[in-house]
């Protein structure tokens, strides 16, 4: 006979056919964390680079990226939009490259997204 290992714990023997299969065990995947993107208010960048920002680099179209301005503009921030952290952190780099290119002050930050959590 054979000896059996610990590791062939998983494994059953068809008797009828003298093939040995595994069962593979179901993992969950898990949903990404996601993550608010926020833009906020100041006194200098204008409310069209801002409206042009939330139509190229967030994919609003034009009437959705002026609310969510006069949205910033009379509330202090907005959210621009919910990602993954790596889009979050990206979004937000190329947003401060144009506006630092423009020389705008424009801040924009990110913190989780707790409605979208699973846990």
């Amino acid at each position: 006979m054979f000896a059996v290992s610990e590791a062939c714990v998983a494994e059953k023997f068809d008797s009828d056919s003298g093939v040995v299969t595994e069962e593979k065990k179901q993992t969950k995947l898990k949903r990404p964390r996601m993550y608010r993107v926020l833009v906020h208010n100041d006194d200098y960048t204008t409310r069209e680079f801002v409206v042009d920002i939330l139509v190229g680099v967030f994919h609003h179209n034009e009437s959705r990226a002026a609310e969510i301005m006069l949205h910033v503009h009379h509330n202090g921030a907005g959210i621009a939009g919910v990602f993954t952290r790596e889009v979050a952190e990206t979004k937000i780099a190329i947003v401060d490259r144009l506006a630092r290119e423009r020389e705008y002050p424009l801040h924009l930050s990110m913190e989780p997204d707790e409605e979208n959590e699973d846990d």
